[in-house]
């Protein structure tokens, strides 16, 4: 059998102990394995715990490392039948052979690794042989030159010596000729203008003449080079105070004259004075194109010019101030400072005074581009200067002109917004003069609503321009915070809404001869408009508002809240003050027709008096011509149901059930007095009427309202009057016709029953001699009046 076969272990054979072989074989075999641990990187833990858990010291264990053939074939043949052994030396052949062919795989897979390795190996040993003569070769080079090089140094020992002294009197007698030509040189740099190369002459040899000038040699060349720098300096001053040349020029004859000694007090002042002198005509030539004569360039080109003249010339000037100066500590910064402030603050006058030509336009663009380049310009001088404040005032120059520009458009809106309600007056008049129709309120709201939704869009656009992420000062904590919530949210939207709101509620709060100028129509349409603020168009404004202008300032704001609160406030002010308008005018003409009518002498009523036609006709021209209009702009309304004899109802004195037991058919002069007392007992178990109630935001509210007015008015100048018994019967016959024609727009009929019964009650009371019309008759005359 195979396995029986191979279970002797390599070291058996026929002349071996029986020991040898079973000690020799599982040394062997641990040294195998701890050549496969070491290869792998496997600990002896890591090794057990690939193991699938059998005992590591069980020598039956073909993978353990105290695996005993011996042993595994006893217990195979005592444990095992004879299919088993067969399938085990099945298993294990076929074990065999897959290991076989995975070493013949390995085999084959690194062949020609091993190849390369063995021509590796073989040329580096070719290498080393080429290398090992060329360093043989070279250490025998080394030693010839090594040889060389010392009985050269031997030879040239002396002479090397005699050189050095010679080369060190070569370079002395080089200074001492420098020395001897200085007068000369000086004089010859400064005839030719190269002041510099004269300066660095001077430098070289100061510290030389000032050591040896005891000598009378030396002392001679220092008087000579003393009057020559003198020279050069009177020369530098003067090309200083000509001031012809430009800053770096001035700043080098500063910078030469400190080097030559000047006192540095004295050219500080002369220095600023000389910058003063330029900046300020700086500032005359941007002043000139601020006169009246010439024309002023754009903004954008006024402040380019004074950024590249002005503010680049202060630059310069504190650069060069700085570079120079720096010896003088915190005096020369404050003097410099002080400088540049005085000079900085009369170009923001200038450049204030240029902007404040700007605020008349519509258009924002242009003007921020200027104020992004003013703000950028002065970030230079500003990280100069921190002390003079330049850039915090350049920053306060921005947002003041921000504050203004809201300002502006809040009073562009608050134009936009009269001119929308001129066009609407010119629409409502024009066609009443031509005698034609003109266009409807519902389409005169929408062009409103429109018109004012677009312009608070366009100044929204506009001063967003302010906060875009490309302008140099939107970073800035004002742009980020206070100009959004307070400036754009609250001064320019919701100050708009409140201007808008206090315009509408102008038209109520006079209601004499200027609420009667006003188009009861305009009225209408404010109120509507009003509620639509209040319904949605308030909260889309704010919500864009707040969307546009990402707000991080903590500051309180107005809630939506309020401001919807307001705007229907108005709305139902103007349509309470729309509906005493259009009563005041009914009103007007049943107090003019009760108190011009000599009541005790009138004729028995024929007919109804056109007063009351009128007056028909009114409401329902209001009714017909107008508030149809409105039912597209408000609700129609709820009504009571309305009773199968509301149309055939005859007032007369005797007409309520209260009337009744108010007057007896055996009527007698002596009545009165009980007469009013039933009239005021019946008073207090009445329904109150309130004339001036809150009014609805529908049609059927209005008319009642306006009704209500006409009729209480009617029954108050009634009370202040004598009837005879014909004008009691005309006043029945006026308000049985009214009856006929009123009842149906009001929103409760029995509100007109009760009005137009204390209208024929008090014509009763007031007068002597009280005898009804007949029913039947005040029908007749009704229906043919």
């Amino acid at each position: 059998m195979a396995a029986a076969a191979a279970g002797p272990g390599p070291g058996s054979g026929p002349g071996d102990s029986p020991e040898g072989p079973e000690e020799e074989a599982p040394e062997r075999r641990r040294k195998a394995h701890g050549m496969l641990k070491l290869y792998y990187g496997l600990s002896e833990g890591e090794a057990a715990g690939r193991s699938a858990g059998p005992d590591p010291l069980d020598p039956t264990d073909l993978n353990g490392a105290h695996f005993d053939p011996e042993v595994y074939l006893d217990k195979l043949r005592r444990e095992c039948p004879l299919a088993q052994l067969m399938d085990s030396e099945t298993d294990m052949v076929r074990q065999i052979r897959a290991l076989d062919s995975d070493m013949q795989t390995l085999v084959y897979e690194n062949y020609n690794k091993f190849i390369s390795a063995t021509d590796t190996i073989r040329k580096m040993k070719n290498d080393f042989r080429k290398m090992e003569d060329e360093m043989d070769r070279l250490a025998t080079n080394m030693a010839v030159i090594t040889d060389f090089s010392a009985r050269i140094s031997a030879t040239l020992q002396d002479r090397h010596e005699r050189i050095t002294k010679l080369a060190g009197v070569h370079a002395l007698l080089r200074k001492l000729q420098f020395l001897f030509e200085l007068p000369s040189r000086l004089t010859k740099c400064v005839e030719l203008g190269a002041y510099g190369q004269a300066v660095r002459y001077q430098g070289r040899a100061r510290a030389v003449l000032q050591q040896y000038q005891h000598l009378p040699s030396f002392r001679a060349i220092q008087d000579d080079c003393q009057v020559i720098t003198a020279r050069l300096a009177q020369q530098l001053r003067q090309r200083f105070r000509e001031g012809g040349s430009g800053a770096p020029e001035q700043a080098e004859c500063v910078e030469l004259l400190l080097a030559l000694g000047e006192p540095a007090e004295e050219l500080c002042e002369e220095f600023l004075a000389h910058a003063r002198g330029r900046l300020e005509e700086e500032l005359r030539s941007l002043e000139a194109e601020l006169g009246p004569s010439p024309p002023a360039p754009d903004v954008l080109e006024f402040t380019d010019r004074g950024g590249s003249g002005f503010v680049g010339g202060l630059c310069q000037v504190a650069a060069a101030y700085q570079e120079l100066f720096a010896a003088q500590g915190p005096a020369g910064a404050e003097k410099l400072a002080a400088f540049a402030r005085e000079l900085g603050g009369r170009y923001f006058a200038l450049v204030e005074r240029r902007l404040a030509q700007e605020q008349g336009g519509g258009d924002n663009s242009l003007l921020v581009r200027a104020l992004d380049r003013f703000h950028r310009r002065l970030r230079a001088p500003g990280a100069l200067l921190a002390a003079a404040g330049l850039a915090e005032a350049a920053t306060e120059i921005v947002e003041r002109v921000a504050r203004e520009r809201l300002g502006h458009h809040l009073q562009g809106l608050r134009a936009a917004f009269l001119g929308c309600l001129t066009d609407v007056r010119q629409a409502l008049a024009a066609p009443r003069l031509a005698g034609k129709e003109g266009p409807g309120l519902a389409e005169l709201l929408a062009n409103v609503a429109s018109s004012i939704l677009s312009h608070i869009k366009a100044s929204l656009a506009a001063v967003h321009l302010f906060t875009a992420k490309e302008v140099s000062f939107s970073n800035k904590p004002y742009f980020r915070g206070e100009f959004c919530s307070q400036g754009v949210r609250e001064g320019l939207i919701v100050g708009f809404i409140r201007s808008m709101c206090q315009t509408a509620q102008s038209f109520c709060d006079s209601p004499g001869e200027k609420g009667g100028a006003t188009p009861p129509a305009l009225l209408l349409l404010l109120s509507r408009l009003c509620l639509d603020y209040e319904t949605a168009t308030i909260s889309y404004i704010l919500t864009l508002t707040d969307e546009q202008f990402l707000v991080q300032d903590q500051s309180p704001v107005t809630p939506v809240s309020t401001l919807c609160a307001e705007a229907r406030e108005t709305a139902r002010r103007l349509l309470t003050h729309y509906v005493k308008v259009q009563g005041l005018v009914i009103s007007q003409m049943l107090r003019k027709s009760v108190e011009t009518r000599d009541w005790l002498s009138t004729l028995e009523p024929r007919n109804v008096r056109a007063v009351m036609k009128r007056v028909v006709e009114d409401t329902t021209a209001i009714d017909v011509q107008v508030l149809p209009q409105v039912g597209l702009l408000y609700e129609e309304g709820v009504r009571k149901a309305q009773s199968s004899d509301s149309s055939k109802r005859t007032f007369s004195v005797y007409s309520s059930s209260r009337q009744q037991g108010r007057y007896a058919p055996s009527y007698t002069p002596s009545a009165p007095m009980d007469t009013n007392l039933l009239s005021n007992i019946q008073k207090l178990f009445s329904e109150r009427i309130d004339v001036f109630s809150p009014v609805e935001f529908n049609k059927v509210s209005v008319l009642t309202g306006i009704i209500k007015i006409s009729l209480k008015t009617l029954l108050e100048c009634v009370r202040l009057r004598t009837f005879g018994r014909f004008g009691l019967q005309q006043v029945q016959v006026d308000c049985h016709f009214l009856q006929l024609y009123l009842w149906r727009f009001v929103a409760d009929e029995e509100l007109v029953h009760l009005l137009l019964d204390e209208v024929v009650a008090s014509a009763a009371l007031r007068c002597p001699d009280p005898v009804p019309m007949e029913p039947s008759v005040v029908e007749v005359i009704c229906e043919r009046g």
